[in-house]
């Protein structure tokens, strides 16, 4: 995923980064669009939750310790039996 850092005058452009924001080119075609991240983190859990047996409660820890870092490899494979 590509990172962008935002100066002032881009972020007073995103209405103030709380609800999703269309992104066009100088013609006015839509490139794309902004969404916050409780907006996108929110969207991600549905998708998630509509094709899993995992409760959301669930899936929101297993993001949350995925941001934490998540596990080292030694540890997933010592869970897994595969020492």
């Amino acid at each position: 995923m590509v990172r962008i850092t935002l100066d002032d005058e881009l972020r007073g452009k995103l209405n103030g980064l709380n609800e999703p924001v269309e992104v066009c080119d100088e013609t006015g075609h839509l490139v794309g669009q902004f969404l916050p991240t409780a907006t996108y983190d929110g969207l991600r859990l549905a998708a998630m939750a509509a094709k899993t047996p995992y409760s959301a409660e669930e899936l929101k820890r297993r993001l949350e310790e995925k941001e934490q870092g998540g596990l080292p490899l030694a540890e997933i494979w010592k869970r897994l039996g595969r020492e």
